[in-house]
C-alpha cells in the first residue's frame, strides 16, 4: 500500500503539468456530461413529470412530490409496442444512412484522389454541405421537398410526372430524411477516406500494375485493406451520430407524417416536451436505453475489430 501511494506521489510530482492541463477538461466534462447523465439515470427510476417536480409559480415554490419507482419505467417502455417500432426504424435508418454515406464517400474520395483539372474546386464544392450549418441545410431541403411549390416537384411537373408527396407520405418521408442525412454526412466521410487514401503508398499500386493487376483487383487488395483502420473509425462515429440524429428528423418531418419517421431520440424528446403532462421520467428512460444500446453496439464492434487484428 505504501509503495502504491509513493508511486502515485512520484507520478503526480513528475507529471503535474499534464495533470493540471487535463483537470479543467475533466471538470467541464463532469459538469456537462457526467452530472446530466447521473441525473437522467436517477429520474428514470422515478415517476417525475411536470405535475410533481419542484417548480415556482409566481412567489410560491412547490416542492417535488415524485417518488422512486425502481425499474417500472423500463418495464413499461420495453413492453410498449412503440419501443419496438421506434427501434426497428432507428436501426433501419442508421444502417441505410451509414451504408449509403460510406459508399458515396468512398466513391468520391477515390475520384478526388486522382490528378485532374479543377480538382481543388470539386473538393471545395463537395465539402460545402459540411460547412453549412445543419439546420440551414435541413430548412433548404424542406423547401425543396414542398409538395406544391418545391423545386423538385416543379422539375417533375415539367417532365410530365405527377408531384410526389415527399413529406406527406410515410414511405416518401423516410426516403426524404435518409436523403438529407446522407447529404449532410457524405462530406465528412469523403474527407476522412480521402486522407486514408493519400496515406497508402503509391508504390503498392505501381507494383500491382506492373504485375498485371486490374483496377478492381488493385481496389480490392490494396485500397480496401489500406482504408480498413480509417473505415472502421468513421463507420463507428457515423453510426453513433446517425442513431442520435435529432435535427434532421425533427426539423424536416417533426417525426411525421403521423409518427412514421420517429426514431428513439425524437421519441425521448416527445415524452419530455410534447406530451401532456410532460413525462420527464419516461424521457429519461428512453435516453438511458439509447445510451445502453449504443454502448452494447460499441462493445460488440470493438470485439469484432479485435478478432480481425485491429486495435481500438
Amino acid at each position: 500500500m505504501t509503495d502504491n501511494r509513493g508511486g502515485a506521489r512520484r507520478a503526480l510530482a513528475t507529471h503535474w503539468y499534464a495533470w493540471a492541463m487535463i483537470a479543467p477538461v475533466v471538470l467541464v466534462l463532469g459538469v456537462i456530461i457526467g452530472w446530466p447523465l447521473v441525473r437522467g439515470v436517477y429520474l428514470s427510476l422515478t415517476d417525475a413529470n411536470e405535475r410533481n417536480v419542484a417548480r415556482t409559480i409566481g412567489a410560491n415554490h412547490i416542492e417535488a412530490t415524485y417518488e422512486f419507482v425502481g425499474l417500472d419505467n423500463y418495464a413499461d417502455v420495453l413492453a410498449d409496442p412503440v419501443f419496438l417500432q421506434r427501434l426497428v426504424w432507428t436501426i433501419t435508418w442508421t444502417v441505410l444512412c451509414v451504408s449509403i454515406t460510406f459508399a458515396l464517400g468512398l466513391a468520391l474520395a477515390t475520384m478526388l484522389n486522382r490528378e485532374f483539372r479543377g480538382r481543388a474546386a470539386y473538393r471545395m464544392a463537395l465539402i460545402l454541405p459540411w460547412a453549412v450549418p445543419g439546420f440551414v441545410s435541413v430548412f433548404a431541403w424542406r423547401f425543396l421537398f414542398n409538395r406544391d411549390s418545391g423545386i423538385l416537384n416543379k422539375l417533375l411537373d415539367g417532365g410530365g410526372i405527377s408531384a410526389i408527396p415527399w413529406l406527406d407520405d410515410p414511405t416518401w418521408a423516410k426516403v426524404s430524411v435518409i436523403a438529407v442525412n446522407v447529404w449532410l454526412g457524405v462530406p465528412f466521410m469523403m474527407v476522412a477516406l480521402l486522407g486514408g487514401l493519400q496515406s497508402i503508398p503509391g508504390e503498392l499500386y505501381e507494383a500491382a500494375e506492373m504485375d498485371g493487376a486490374t483496377p478492381w483487383q488493385r481496389f480490392r487488395h490494396i485500397t480496401l485493406p489500406g482504408l480498413r483502420a480509417v473505415s472502421m473509425t468513421v463507420i463507428l462515429l457515423s453510426t453513433i451520430w446517425t442513431f442520435n440524429m435529432f435535427p434532421v428528423i425533427f426539423l424536416l418531418t417533426r417525426g411525421g407524417p403521423g409518427d412514421s419517421t420517429e426514431i428513439l431520440v425524437t421519441q425521448a424528446f416527445r415524452e419530455a416536451f410534447v406530451s401532456s403532462p410532460r413525462d420527464f421520467a419516461g424521457s429519461a428512460t428512453w435516453g438511458v436505453l439509447i445510451l445502453a444500446l449504443l454502448m452494447i453496439f460499441a462493445l460488440v464492434y470493438r470485439r469484432s475489430l479485435r478478432k480481425q487484428g485491429e486495435v481500438w
